[in-house]
């Protein structure tokens, strides 16, 4: 799997971060999903290689502008260049509304099917290999997680015993690999015996906006991978108030850690944090404040910021896009 982040601030727009969208991609192919519309989107989507006419899904977590206002636009460019494969859109109550009412008064022709299903009731969606189940989150509005799981998990061949027994490189290596029993001569060889152990599917777990990390922890059971908010540091946070519906840097490092999930990667950081290290407050302050309590692999994500993960469950920057920062 690959993410892609092409917006990380929270509210607003800065002259680093674009509000917030996340791609993410499988692993064989060029589908790929997208996880949050803020506004100017589709002009990000310009300095990647993502192409809209792959685009599987879009997936709303919540009505609010920095993660919707840009899904419109998209949609629109979308015709505009020739798209004719199907589209769903995965969105709260209000989206589809939203929608009707501006192709109403703007006259938007969409020549693609586009349906659109509502997130409210729905537990589970399939793309192919890949399950989405959905959890609901606290925040001002209905607010949702999307956690994206592997289905089928093929079991590597056992080449040192295939070798072994004199069984040669070919078609049979296929048919085993496929969980096939072959026939050798007069012999039955069941592929269980050259299938080695399957590794555990690959999970992804990106969060909406959510003052309550802790409504994840069923979600985030057998997953490599949490991306959630970190709006403030606790300090802020405070000063804020509780009414404001976010997390701050220490509560879902914490999370994390009781979780033991492996990678973190934060986002929606707000725009008072600066990129710059050697300004206060910045963006390392937050990293420092998850790490107090997470010992796990932890990212500050950034705009155009790569990450692939691997097979084994292990994140790896590809590509830190104009500036990604580790925080370990």
């Amino acid at each position: 799997m690959y993410l892609q982040f092409l917006g990380t601030s929270a509210g607003v727009p800065t002259k680093q971060r674009n509000v917030s969208a996340l791609a993410l991609q499988e692993s064989k192919g060029s589908d790929w999903y997208l996880i949050d519309c803020g506004e100017g989107t589709q002009h990000q989507l310009l300095h990647t290689s993502l192409s809209i006419n792959t685009l599987k899904a879009i997936f709303i977590t919540h009505v609010h502008g920095d993660h919707c206002y840009g899904l419109l636009g998209l949609l629109a460019s979308a015709a505009m260049n020739g798209r004719k494969a199907p589209l769903q859109v995965i969105a709260p109550s209000g989206i589809a509304e939203w929608f009707a009412a501006t192709q109403r008064y703007t006259a938007l022709y969409i020549p693609y099917p586009l349906e659109f299903v509502l997130a409210d009731d729905l537990p589970t969606l399939t793309f192919g290999n890949t399950q989405v189940s959905i959890t609901p989150l606290s925040h001002r509005v209905p607010s949702y997680a999307y956690s994206f799981c592997e289905q089928q998990v093929e079991s590597p061949l056992d080449i040192a015993k295939l070798q072994r027994d004199g069984i040669a490189k070919g078609p049979l290596w296929g048919q085993i690999k496929q969980g096939k029993d072959v026939t050798i001569g007069d012999t039955t060889v069941a592929a269980s015996e050259y299938l080695l152990a399957s590794r555990l599917p690959r999970k992804v777990v990106i969060a909406g906006d959510n003052d309550s990390p802790e409504l994840l922890r069923t979600a985030c059971q057998n997953a490599q991978l949490l991306v959630h908010e970190a709006t403030y540091t606790q300090d802020v946070a405070e000063k804020v108030g509780d009414s404001v519906g976010h997390a701050y840097a220490g509560q879902v490092g914490q999370f994390a850690q009781e979780c033991g999930l492996p990678n973190l990667l934060l986002t929606h950081f707000s725009p008072r944090y600066q990129a710059q290290a050697e300004v206060s407050p910045s963006v390392c302050d937050i990293g420092a404040e998850a790490q107090q309590s997470y010992q796990g692999q932890l990212w500050l994500a950034q705009d155009f910021a790569r990450f692939q993960l691997s097979p084994e469950g292990e994140l790896r920057l590809l590509s830190d896009g104009s500036g990604a920062k580790s925080a370990n």
